[in-house]
């Protein structure tokens, strides 16, 4: 190798410190005056969100320490080996993130805006033998073995991927695992394309058949509305029941091609008719009471009810085509307090799979079952209310009535395709207030195993909220106030669904 000439120490080692130095301190600063939203988009990371909190200010420290480092002679070279270090974390996150990572997040502040991830990743890689080019420069000065400076290089190289990694995969263990309650919110999951006025307020989300969405309504219960899925045409039919001298409290109608279904829990009646048709006959009464109710087939329904013996809520089943035709299985709901306010939930049903799902309303849980009601696994919401916060009062007349408001922790739900789409309650970690007052924050689990795997705003019109959900392959539909909205999904709905990428990711890594 050529000898050194003595201006190369003199003027590359200072420059490339110098450049290091203007780098950090406009890193440094850029993150102190966006402190706040640089930790909270730090939490969006896929692979720092459990770590966000310490992350965040160590790495400000860091970058302000190797300035101090990088302005004196003495201390120069441990200051370009701390920041070789740094870049190639940096490098190595960005690397992940291009090619592990569940999604592209969006900005995290700081410098150099206009890159996108790709170019920044070119950017840090140049920083990266800069770094190396300069320790090499100063080592040599020094006469420093070449192997000596060798695994004095490759040693911060190593630690830095190992730190990395390490970050990624106990944050990936803590999010999707152990409920650390940090959200993620992926670029534009969802798209808002297309809104359509139903005229009133009062439509809920019958099914899904042949492309049409079938709405029922609650101040018009015997009114089954059609509307295709371009949300162009609606269609209202008044449907007939062969029985409509029952004291009914509450009609509600449900879509199981080729049927839909007329029933009323309060009344132990459940009526059939066929799509297209008007008219619907009864096909079982006096059965069960029940509360809510899911069809399984055109003879098989699960139901939540009130049992007799115990007086707190239990699942069960009615088949018409089989005796006993009730079966209830009173291990699924779980007591914590009355067993009848703090198992309260929705009992929901997946079209595609046709597997059964009961989300807790003031718990952190939910059960996945099969089409005979046994249990396949509990999952968890990311939250930390395991126990239902409810105050339960006993009247004199044995009634229980609620003595404060509960802690409601799940909403509205739906589930498609082992993907549960939930409407939490409950505040996470670094998020917006003012991002709650103007929206439902809409949670995403695989009910196939314990994982989480994203969540998503849907935003109010004026005073204006969801109210409930349906999804599809490639759409979510929302209803809003007196709206039907048609959302599209960055990526359809499969099992692993997953928060969409942005289209053109920019931010500054550092």
């Amino acid at each position: 190798m050529k000898k050194l000439h003595p201006k190369h120490f003199t003027i590359l080692v200072p420059l490339s410190s110098y450049l290091y130095i203007l780098l950090f301190v406009y890193a440094g600063i850029s993150k102190l005056l966006d402190y706040e939203n640089f930790t909270v988009q730090l939490a969006q990371s896929p692979l720092l969100s459990a770590h966000a909190g310490v992350v965040a200010p160590a790495v400000i420290c860091m970058e302000f320490i190797l300035v101090a480092l990088l302005i004196f002679r003495k201390t120069r070279l441990t200051g370009l080996y701390g920041s070789f270090f740094l870049m190639i974390a940096f490098t190595i996150y960005i690397y992940l993130i291009l090619n592990y990572s569940d999604f592209v997040p969006c900005s995290c502040g700081g410098i150099i805006e206009k890159m996108n991830w790709t170019e920044h990743m070119i950017f840090n890689i140049a920083f990266v033998i800069l770094a190396l080019f300069a320790i090499v420069l100063s080592e040599k000065e020094k006469h420093t073995p070449k192997h000596v400076v060798l695994l004095k290089t490759s040693l911060p190289s190593l630690l830095a991927v190992g730190v990395v990694v390490g970050l990624f995969l106990s944050s990936e263990h803590i999010i999707k695992k152990e409920n650390n309650f940090i959200r993620r919110f992926g670029q534009h999951p969802i798209r808002d394309e297309k809104t359509f006025d139903l005229g009133v307020n009062s439509y809920y989300f019958a099914g899904m058949a042949d492309g049409k969405i079938y709405l029922g309504n609650y101040t018009a219960p015997l009114v089954l509305t059609q509307v295709d899925t371009s949300l162009t045409t609606i269609m209202p039919a008044k449907l007939e029941i062969d029985d409509a001298n029952l004291p009914f409290r509450s009609i509600r109608i449900q879509v199981e091609a080729p049927y839909f279904y007329v029933y009323d829990g309060n009344i132990p009646i459940i009526y059939r008719g066929k799509l297209g048709d008007s008219q619907a006959r009864t096909i079982s009464f006096e059965d069960c009471y029940f509360s809510q109710l899911q069809v399984i087939d055109s003879v098989n329904f699960a139901f939540r009810a009130q049992s007799r013996s115990t007086k707190s809520q239990v699942l069960g089943r009615l088949s018409l085509d089989r005796e006993p035709k009730v079966t209830l299985n009173y291990g699924l709901l779980e007591k914590q307090i009355d067993g009848m306010f703090d198992t309260d939930g929705r009992l929901l049903r997946d079209n595609s799979t046709g597997e059964l799902a009961y989300i807790y309303s003031y718990r952190n849980e939910i059960l996945v079952m099969d089409k005979e009601l046994q249990l396949l696994q509990k999952l968890h919401t990311i939250d930390t209310i395991s126990h239902a916060q409810v105050q339960v009062r006993r009247l004199s007349d044995g009634r229980h009535k609620l003595g404060a408001p509960p802690l409601q922790v799940n909403k509205t739900s739906v589930l498609y395709k082992q993907v549960l789409f939930n409407e939490s309650m409950l505040m996470g970690k670094y998020e917006s207030r003012k991002a709650w007052q103007q929206a439902a924050i809409i949670d995403m689990y695989s009910t196939g195993k314990q994982e989480y795997l994203g969540s998503f705003y849907i935003y109010h019109r004026g005073e204006n909220k969801m109210s409930q959900m349906l999804a599809s392959d490639n759409y979510l539909f929302v209803l809003r106030g007196s709206e039907i909205v048609r959302y599209r999904f960055a990526q359809a709905v499969t099992a692993n669904f997953k928060t969409g990428e942005a289209e053109n990711p920019k931010q500054s890594k550092q």
